[in-house]
């Protein structure tokens, strides 16, 4: 299935070990070959950088790792296309301008048969994903003319969520810069790094890092990944159905079936193969 990452926390924090690992995703340790992306938040503005070929390859994830960039919020994909052409405008992440933020936005899964109207945005390529994201956007904009407070802002996500989640299958990341905005239809993982800070050791690369060299006792990171990305750490799993909000590098929202269901990763899997989204 694609292949989603996200970071979000407290201080500007460089994301290359988990982009390391990450990278290798698309092409030399999983078949996710129709391209890549990943975008930076830097105060109002952000770094977005798209290619159409696989990362494990890519000269432009090659400058990714090269140029350490600090953000607060990270979000990266690796595709593996169910619907539209492995082409520029189909890559993901996709951003658009909401109440004068840009929003980013990137989408594992099928939606079938979501062919919605929209008024102020337009997808430019051709993905259920980019239709996604319009819409969202679209209804926040026509039910908020003005930024509404965070809780409300985190219902109203949530109810959009909710709505798309009925088309298929829906793992999204979505952020504007302060806040990232998670939902699982099938595989979400989560790790909170702070003190005490040990070591990592990547699943797909032979690299291992101590935090305790990198970070400063104030620090505190979120990482989300479709699977996790180290083999020597707790990671999280979020529920089917679920969406959770982090901020500063925490949960601040979380609404969570009363029954949760875990899926396991061959699970998880089964149902993307079932929709054409993974080998």
């Amino acid at each position: 299935m694609c292949q989603l990452l996200g970071m979000n926390c407290n201080t500007p924090t460089d994301i290359i070990f988990s982009f390391e690992g990450f990278s290798k995703r698309g092409g030399l340790t999983d078949h996710h070959t129709d391209g890549f992306g990943i975008g930076f938040f830097e105060g109002r503005g952000m770094r977005l950088f798209l290619d159409n070929h696989p990362s494990a390859q890519s000269p432009v994830a090659e400058l990714v790792r090269n140029y350490p960039i600090k953000s607060e919020n990270v979000i990266a994909h690796i595709r593996k296309a169910s619907q539209g052409k492995t082409t520029l405008e189909n890559t993901h992440p996709f951003q658009r301008e909401l109440w004068g933020e840009y929003w980013l936005f990137a989408h594992n899964g099928h939606l079938l048969n979501f062919s919605p109207e929209f008024e102020y945005y337009q997808p430019v390529g051709c993905t259920d994903s980019e239709r996604a994201l319009c819409y969202l956007l679209d209804k926040l904009r026509r039910q908020f003319p003005q930024k509404p407070d965070r809780q409300t802002l985190c219902v109203a996500i949530k109810n959009i969520v909710q709505e798309i989640r009925e088309f298929g299958m829906f793992n999204m990341i979505l952020s504007n810069g302060e806040m990232l905005f998670t939902h699982t239809s099938t595989l979400l993982y989560y790790i909170v790094r702070q003190m005490p800070f040990g070591q990592a050791r990547l699943v797909d690369e032979d690299i291992t890092i101590d935090f305790n060299q990198v970070t400063t006792p104030n620090d505190r990171v979120a990482v989300i990944a479709t699977l996790p990305l180290t083999n020597n750490e707790s990671w999280q799993q979020m529920a089917q159905n679920e969406f959770a909000v982090f901020h500063h590098g925490m949960i601040v929202y979380r609404d969570c079936p009363p029954s949760p269901v875990y899926l396991t990763k061959e699970e998880g899997l089964a149902i993307a193969r079932s929709v054409g989204t993974a080998c």
